[in-house]
């Protein structure tokens, strides 16, 4: 029975991607580059943060999505502390920012991407 449900709950065909919140989905996506994945509206949103670098990759269906032209920030909330950090283009489908960053268990981390000639996402992440 539970492997009947797996298969059911990762069957794309017939449903809408913008009919849920925010356009993300419940399942899971693998991360390609040691980080945590996000999907907003199928593409994947992968945030590697390190004490020395944020880097966001993203990517359609595992294809790299261009960054050329693209402007993002992060906004980094932790219990007591409050960061904002612009990324900016790093090749083909990354984004990133170089610096000092508290970065812990239980940080929040809140994107905003804007693609060239697309709508500005919203992408939220949680680091373990």
């Amino acid at each position: 029975v539970l492997s009947t449900t797996a298969i059911a709950a990762d069957d794309h065909k017939g449903h809408n991607h913008d009919d849920n919140k925010g356009g993300t989905h419940a399942h899971d996506v693998k991360p390609m580059y040691g980080g945590i994945v996000t999907e907003v509206k199928d593409i994947n949103y992968e945030l590697v943060a390190k004490p020395d670098s944020i880097t966001l990759y993203i990517n359609d269906h595992g294809k790299p999505v261009e960054t050329k032209g693209a402007t993002a920030s992060i906004t980094l909330l932790s219990a007591s502390d409050k960061a904002e950090v612009a990324l900016a283009p790093a090749g083909e489908n990354k984004l990133e920012a170089k610096g000092t960053f508290k970065i812990g268990a239980g940080t929040k981390a809140i994107a905003k991407v804007t693609l060239a000639g697309k709508p500005a996402q919203s992408v939220r992440f949680t680091l373990k």
